[in-house]
């Protein structure tokens, strides 16, 4: 039961048997619970930093209330983005601002457009991006911060790539998409890139399992009433067996 309630236990190996640099995340373990600011942060990164890329195609905009926007935050955060609807009366498609009923804009109205605009590679959909990969938040957060401007003597870098400690073979199409101060938080937070790296990993974190604080809820309900079960029938069973004997 413990085993299942944990987002990750103990640590994993990336790249070439490099060992990811364990975190203490606030929503590990049976008690942990996801730190909202951080979540509402990961937000501001996502829209402004990996957007421009990357979808959220299960996500949409009032799931945010669960990390504690209200109605009117998430009306504006929807209508800051486009969506294609339609037909109308004439037929046609068209594009309107998104309500909180849509699922989060696609940056790419197909995969080959994503292609075409990223030298042939495709930025994956980040929705479940956590739960996809060995390691969870572990490993995004390596990822993010384990660029290098220069690769170690004799290794070779092919064009147009970058090199990262903890990518499948160091190399990555992706340049590196943070850095200290790349966004201006709203709630004055210092921005620098292994808080920008821990914000996007709690909101990404969230978007892959979001009933994670209500199964660890359950969890434990399940766990007091299992010992309050157990108790009750240790002791008919000894009154039991006493009326025997």
């Amino acid at each position: 039961m413990a085993m299942s309630l944990t987002f990750a236990a103990g640590p994993v190996i990336a790249a070439e048997g490099i060992k990811l640099p364990a975190r203490n995340w606030s929503f590990t373990g049976m008690f942990g619970t996801f730190d909202r600011g951080s979540q509402q942060r990961g937000l501001q990164v996502y829209l402004e930093v990996c957007a421009s890329c990357h979808s959220l195609r299960l996500l949409a905009y009032r799931n945010l209330a669960g990390i504690g926007f209200s109605e009117d935050q998430i009306k504006a955060i929807a209508a800051e983005a486009e969506v294609t609807d339609g037909p109308n009366k004439e037929g046609e498609m068209f594009d309107r601002p998104a309500r909180p009923s849509d699922r989060f804009a696609s940056p790419f109205p197909n995969d080959n457009a994503a292609r075409a605009s990223n030298n042939g590679a495709l930025p994956p959909d980040l929705s479940l991006m956590v739960k996809a990969r060995k390691g969870g938040a572990d490993y995004l957060h390596a990822l993010l911060t384990g660029y290098k401007e220069e690769p170690p003597a004799g290794f070779t870098l092919g064009d147009g790539m970058n090199y990262n400690t903890y990518f499948a073979g160091h190399q990555i199409a992706m340049a590196p998409p943070i850095a200290d101060d790349a966004v201006e938080y709203a709630d004055g937070t210092k921005a620098t890139a292994k808080q920008i790296a821990t914000d996007i990993s709690t909101f990404l974190a969230w978007t892959a399992e979001p009933e994670l604080e209500e199964r660890k809820r359950l969890g434990i309900k399940v766990l007091l009433f299992l010992i309050v079960l157990t108790a009750m029938l240790y002791a008919v069973k000894r009154q039991i067996w006493k009326d025997l004997h």
